[in-house]
């Protein structure tokens, strides 16, 4: 299992969802847990692109390449594979103290 946090100043991500609104989210890591990835976000205010750190809220997605080789970001549907990752998070965060 790798992880890994990134630079101090965390890249900006425009994801689009399934009615093709964009949300911002600011891209706090990457995991590599079983030879898959995932990306840990925290949805930024649209207005000032600023994190709403009383919300607190984190989004954990899986990183997906299709078949015409684009990378995609999906839910992870499967409990235990989102206990896994969490618990992973939970642990580079204690170990990080954030």
């Amino acid at each position: 299992m790798t992880e890994e946090f990134l630079e101090e100043d965390f890249p900006i991500l425009v994801l689009v969802d399934e009615d093709g609104i964009e949300h911002l989210f600011e891209l706090l890591a990457e995991l590599e847990i079983e030879n898959d990835k995932y990306r840990v976000l925290v949805p930024l205010d649209e207005e000032d692109e600023e994190y709403d750190e009383e919300d607190g809220e984190v989004v954990i997605l899986k990183v997906i390449i299709d078949e015409e080789g684009n990378e995609l970001l999906s839910d992870i549907d499967d409990e235990t594979e989102w206990e896994m990752v969490v618990e992973a998070w939970q642990e580079l965060v204690d170990s990080e103290e954030l």
